[in-house]
């Protein structure tokens, strides 16, 4: 059955290097992966709502929709139509029955 001794043949060398690449490129995306998901949120160090989008605290509506604008998140006719249904107290129609 040994055919070639107790040595690997010229595809048993490849297929062991290739294994052995396969082998530490899985265990280090793996150390990457459980680094990643135990060290938090990326951008856990910036500012507060920065990173998530979400509502900073503090802040009344009409600054998050400045906010909004600034950054680019909404044009200028969807700002002024929002702020003007913050300043008339009313709740835009939604379209639904």
């Amino acid at each position: 059955m040994l055919w070639y001794g107790h040595d690997l043949g010229g595809w048993g060398w490849f297929v062991m290097s290739a294994g052995m690449i396969l082998f530490w490129a899985a265990l280090i995306a793996l150390g990457v992966l459980l680094f990643r998901s135990l060290s938090g949120p990326s951008g856990a160090h910036s500012e507060p709502g920065a990173s998530t989008g979400g509502p900073r605290p503090g802040l009344s509506p009409e600054q998050l929709l400045a906010e909004r604008f600034a950054r680019g998140d909404i044009d200028e006719d969807e700002y002024r139509r929002r702020l003007t249904v913050l300043r008339s107290g009313t709740t835009a129609p939604s379209g639904r029955p």
